[in-house]
């Protein structure tokens, strides 16, 4: 099984690049991994985020291909 961390929204937004309200814009049209409530706080399973950050890469590399 693959080992899975939670990230906090300031790690998610290093990784990505994107601001608080985008990445809260991408989840709720759907087009970017939901957070996991934590008490009060939202974070985020790394694996999703690096997914994410994947299919960006691999969709510009089919395009430039």
């Amino acid at each position: 099984m693959t080992e899975r961390t939670l990230i906090k929204l300031a790690e998610v937004q290093k990784r990505t690049a994107l601001s608080r309200s985008s990445i809260y814009a991408k989840v709720a049209a759907g087009a970017f991994p939901r957070p996991v409530k934590q008490g009060a706080s939202s974070v985020w399973v790394d694996t999703e985020v690096q997914a994410w950050t994947d299919a960006l890469i691999e969709r510009r590399d089919t395009i430039a291909a």
